[in-house]
């Protein structure tokens, strides 16, 4: 937590107003806790500058461009959630979602078609992939990740949750439907795609155990992340966010499998969102790594 040395102002990141002032040393989000019960620390943000990044919880005064007086500036980051709650209920939506459409519960389809089966296998089998991809990130969620940060504001969890179930129930609505037809080439468009499909789902259940073990339990330590033993990882050679290239990869994989449009779309959202964070990323690694590799792109090997 940023800690108090010497006479510390702070302000209102907005309004300019005073909003305490400190004289001794001390915990800076917890003494705002202590004068405003409201904000509580993990919805606080304290800057250099109103406009500035918010400073990181292991900063202190003496490692700031301030002298022996300094003003700070807060801002309310609005009620937080906590990660693994978003998480678990972007990822629980989808997985029950999908099944009830596959099992065609009463009121998707026409009467006549409740509680029926497909006669395609494709069907059975995009179902078996989709439900192994989503519990797949529930356990990863659980007993894998490690976040940075323990919080997210709130509004995110609805936005999440509109993406990630809508485009679910617009998926399995066409995949399931009494007339989906399968894939214009037969089984081998099928069992290429599940060839896909699986070497990606477990490319990236590789990656995501390689960055958790660069980051020790309960620290925030950065490392540049390296190939391991794992073969799947050593495309960490080429790219910064193999995580998402794997995930890209996944659903394409499922895309070809199912030949369904809004799969098509999903997949295209997707990987335009997974580019926007891998750059981010991929920024931030060139920023804080002098020697960080040169030749690793974001997400697409020379590509992007």
């Amino acid at each position: 937590m940023p800690v108090v040395f010497f006479e510390v102002e702070i302000l209102d990141a907005k309004t300019k107003d005073k909003l305490c002032f400190l004289d001794k040393v001390g915990n800076i989000f917890t003494f705002i806790f202590t004068l405003y019960p409201q904000w509580y620390p993990a919805r606080q943000s304290i800057r250099l500058d109103p406009k500035g990044k918010s400073l990181k919880d292991e900063d202190v005064l003496q490692h700031l461009p301030v002298g022996t007086t300094a003003t700070f500036y807060f801002r309310d980051l609005g009620a937080q959630i906590s990660w693994v709650t978003v998480f678990l209920t972007e990822y629980a939506g989808p997985l029950l979602i999908y099944l009830m459409f596959y099992f065609r519960v009463p009121f998707i389809y026409a009467p006549k078609y409740d509680f029926t089966t497909s006669k395609h296998w494709v069907v059975h089998l995009a179902c078996m992939c989709h439900s192994f991809h989503y519990v797949k990130r529930l356990l990863e969620t659980l007993f894998v990740h490690r976040f940075s940060h323990g919080t997210m504001p709130l509004r995110n969890i609805f936005k999440n949750c509109t993406y990630y179930w809508g485009f679910a129930a617009w998926m399995a609505y066409y995949i399931n439907h009494p007339l989906y037809t399968p894939p214009i080439y037969g089984e081998q468009q099928i069992r290429l795609a599940l060839i896909v499909f699986l070497f990606c789902q477990i490319g990236n259940f590789s990656i995501h155990i390689a960055l958790r073990n660069l980051r020790p339990p309960g620290s925030k330590t950065r490392k540049i992340p390296y190939p391991t033993k794992n073969p799947f990882t050593w495309i960490f050679l080429l790219v910064s966010c193999p995580n998402y290239t794997y995930e890209l990869g996944s659903w394409l994989g499922f895309t070809l499998m199912t030949q369904c449009l809004p799969v098509a779309a999903f997949t295209l959202v997707g990987f335009i969102q997974m580019t926007v964070w891998a750059k981010g990323k991929h920024r931030s690694y060139l920023k804080e790594f002098r020697d960080y590799p040169t030749l690793r792109s974001p997400i697409l090997p020379f590509i992007l």
